[in-house]
């Protein structure tokens, strides 16, 4: 497990612009300006020091695009996904670069995350000649999964503890018993499995961002990146997350999109009341009790708790769906009452994890020329959020 030891901003001021109005909510203050002239950026400063997340109204496709980004909570969204990995192998040092001008490919897959990797990699292995594009980034979220759904991948060597059953708290003490083992994902070992399945079929990598996806003269889709650089290709896939906008079409009028937000903390602590040998999946019970509405009050959450020891424990309170995403302040507030009240002492915090899942909203387009996958796809289970299993088993 890596481990991060800065635990991130208490006291927050951000600010992003586009084009819109002025508003506030908590101590966060947003300004929207029709100047397309203005600076787009996302600031944020702290008694630790200040950071600035530069936003470029260009990067989204239109205000639903930027909400699966991040939207208010893009700030956070940044700092997951540029936490140091400093383990993991890259891209470019154990794949092939993609040779420019040399042909064409039958497949390129945009997006390096495990629906990238994974797509690449098992199309590859029937033969074809398939490059992988986009920026190499880390797997910093941290993965659950049922072990048998990961045996049947092949991936077990991939989870680095298990559990031999799971539970849920609804309203009272006495826990329902799933009868089902549940797994942790070793982010390090899943992306170097990944890695080595697509170096053995051949994959090639170009570690550049996409800009557009082009039409060619031949039939031939064209991928375009920002620094002038083209790839000819019989077919684009995209598997660059969620907020792909700029690069595919989604049909008008479907669902509004939700977001899953969760924050974790892996700690070492005294006085935890869960069984190190059962992973908690979900636990409901309202420990606060307070008879006062509190801004957190308004969006119902539960605690997920992975105990790799009797001391040392990854928690997360999540929202499981909100059509306005619950902020981050108030799921880590949330969760140091509920544990504080369940008798937790933190002694020491190993990581925090800020994790940001869109789901629902409108699926792609099937008049468009590009494939899309993933999250990308919307192949995000629209009540839980989950979708790891689910889309390494479609390249299968």
């Amino acid at each position: 497990m890596e481990c991060c030891s800065w635990v991130g901003p208490p006291k927050l001021a951000a600010m992003w612009v586009s084009p819109g109005n002025h508003y506030k909510r908590r101590n966060v203050d947003y300004y929207c300006s029709s100047s397309r002239s203005s600076n787009n950026n996302i600031k944020a400063a702290s008694s630790e020091g200040s950071c600035r997340v530069v936003v470029n109204r260009e990067d989204f496709a239109d205000e639903e695009d930027f909400k699966k980004a991040g939207g208010s909570e893009l700030l956070y969204v940044q700092m997951q996904q540029n936490k140091p990995m400093i383990h993991h192998s890259k891209l470019a040092d154990k794949l092939p670069r993609i040779s420019v001008g040399d042909g064409v490919l039958d497949l390129v897959v945009i997006g390096c995350g495990p629906a990238g990797l994974a797509l690449a990699a098992e199309t590859a292995k029937l033969g074809l000649k398939v490059g992988l594009i986009g920026p190499d980034l880390p797997f910093t979220n941290n993965y659950g999964v049922w072990e048998d759904e990961f045996k049947a991948l092949g991936l077990e060597g991939c989870i680095e503890q298990v559990w031999r059953d799971t539970i849920v708290y609804i309203d009272d003490d006495n826990p329902i018993l799933i009868g089902r083992a549940y797994g942790r994902v070793s982010r390090y070992l899943l992306h170097e499995e990944l890695l080595k399945r697509c170096f053995e079929s051949g994959v090639s990598y170009l570690g550049v961002k996409v800009d557009k996806i082009m039409e060619g003269l031949d039939g031939h889709s064209i991928v375009a990146s920002e620094c002038g650089i083209t790839i000819p290709c019989r077919l684009a896939t995209v598997a660059s997350g969620a907020a792909s906008g700029k690069l595919l079409e989604y049909e008008v009028g479907g669902p509004r999109v939700c977001v899953q937000t969760a924050y974790g903390l892996e700690v070492e602590v005294e006085g935890s009341p869960y069984d190190p040998n059962l992973m908690v999946f979900m636990d409901y019970r309202d420990y606060s009790k307070q008879s006062f509405q509190s801004p957190e009050a308004k969006y119902p959450t539960f605690l997920y708790a992975m105990p790799m020891s009797p001391t040392r424990i990854f928690f997360e309170e999540t929202c499981l769906a909100s059509t306005d995403a619950m902020p981050f302040d108030l799921l880590k507030k949330k969760l140091l009452v509920r544990l504080e009240t369940m008798g937790v002492r933190i002694i020491k915090t190993y990581e925090e994890e800020w994790s940001y899942i869109p789901v629902g909203g409108s699926l792609p387009s099937t008049e468009q020329r590009n494939l899309a996958f993933g999250a990308a796809a919307s192949m995000v289970h629209p009540a839980t959020g989950r979708i790891q299993v689910s889309l390494m088993t479609v390249p299968y």
